[in-house]
């Protein structure tokens, strides 16, 4: 699928207040029963991407790799000649990244600018409040809006998202992993929970609690929320210490919360057992800030490969990624984030649905995309693969518990 990379991607930053003219035919958007006529953002040599992500302010290091890992994938797939597309014809991949700051109004912005500078579609931008924002406008234009980075379980359901895709596991997912291991241990625990208060926080907390129903070993003695603009959540940390609980389920995306929180719950001696989401459980960015290692266990979840895991240290997936995120993606050290993973699986996917599409429509674009099965992208671990043809679900569904061992994090086959 790949050739050997030699070459230079194009990489251009926009904001809201740039606009952009880009050659192409204008068609009817792609809609059902548009025909063969083009849709806007592809032409017969080039198809341009647009990612809105934060790119400033607090989540700015994972709303870098989104852009840098698609940039990264693509700018090897187009050094060694670009993508054979469905209909024939080869094309390289353009990339555009719109700053939103986490900030809704500007990532809707953002889409309205995407739609001005022609973009086929909007992939891998980070963030649910962001990708709700300009998902009305998207499915009203017929612009795709797929492979994102939330765990909405709305961006999955075809009926009521007809132009969307997630990508990562779902956040129900996610926390119905954790829920399940630490119900198999058969061991007696007190779980407290934190959790941000939207549909990120209450979709692992979700997941979690229907995974312990029936489990007679787990009980919750706390439960605090937070809002994610807050800069603090000491009062919530101290109030779900004196639960005695030996457990804590850490419901957190913001990437400074979660570092104080590590640290605060050891300045009030409080050293529970931590579960992390997987985007904001990564060693080198936030554990090892946090000190986690003073802990007994950190446990998250995964289906990508660690470069920071000694495991994975000589993998040829994980030496092919980082000598491409260096070279074509603008990221020159080790990626502190998953989200720099994630979103080089995301152009393997996308370069899957583009071979598969047999028209220079976003109409085909979406009918390939969602026939895709077992799909073994780069990076991704043991017993986790691509499927995007199941209604409800992302284009990854499946994850894996990992504990933390001091420099990564390994397989937990059991909890404990």
């Amino acid at each position: 699928m790949r050739k050997k990379p030699g070459g230079v991607l194009g990489i251009v930053a926009v904001t809201a207040a740039v606009a952009l003219s880009l050659s192409g035919c204008r068609g009817d958007g792609g809609g059902q029963g548009g025909g063969s006529a083009s849709s806007p953002g592809i032409t017969d040599s080039a198809i341009t991407l647009g990612i809105t992500t934060p790119l400033s302010g607090a989540t700015a290091g994972p709303g870098k790799c989104t852009v840098a890992g698609v940039s990264a994938y693509f700018g090897a797939v187009n050094a060694a000649g670009g993508v054979k597309f469905g209909d024939g014809k080869t094309r390289t991949v353009n990339i555009k990244s719109y700053d939103d700051a986490y900030d809704p109004q500007k990532s809707l912005a953002n889409f309205q600018q995407m739609v001005s500078d022609n973009v086929f579609a909007a992939t891998a931008g980070l963030g649910t409040p962001t990708n709700r924002a300009f998902r009305d406008a998207a499915i009203s234009q017929k612009v795709p809006q797929v492979l994102v980075m939330t765990g909405d379980p709305l961006f999955s359901d075809r009926k009521q998202s007809p132009w969307q895709l997630g990508f990562v596991p779902v956040y129900q997912n996610e926390g119905a992993a954790f829920g399940k291991l630490l119900a198999k241990s058969g061991a007696q625990h007190k779980v407290a929970i934190l959790s941000q208060n939207d549909d990120y926080g209450k979709g692992y907390v979700a997941g979690f609690k229907d995974s312990i129903k029936g489990a007679s070993n787990i009980s919750v003695v706390g439960e605090q929320t937070y809002e994610a603009t807050d800069t603090s959540v000491d009062a919530q940390l101290t109030q779900l210490a004196s639960s005695g609980a030996d457990v804590f389920f850490n419901a957190m995306s913001i990437t400074p919360l979660t570092i104080a929180s590590l640290q605060k719950a050891q300045q009030i001696g409080w050293k529970p057992i931590w579960f992390l989401p997987s985007n904001t459980s990564s060693p080198t960015a936030i554990l090892e800030p946090g000190g986690a290692a003073a802990y007994p266990g950190i446990y998250s979840v995964s289906f990508a490969k660690a470069p920071q895991s000694p495991a994975f240290a000589k993998d040829p997936d994980v030496v092919k990624f980082l000598d491409e995120l260096k070279q074509y993606g603008n990221y020159p050290d080790m990626p502190a984030f998953p989200h720099c993973m994630w979103s080089y699986m995301v152009g393997a996917t996308l370069e899957k649905a583009f071979q598969n599409m047999k028209e220079p429509t976003r109409d085909s674009f979406m009918t390939a995309l969602r026939d895709i099965k077992g799909l073994k992208a780069p990076l991704m671990l043991e017993g986790t693969s691509v499927d995007t043809t199941v209604d409800g679900q992302p284009a990854v569904s499946s994850v894996v518990v990992q504990k933390y061992n001091g420099k990564g994090y390994a397989t937990a086959e059991n909890f404990g």
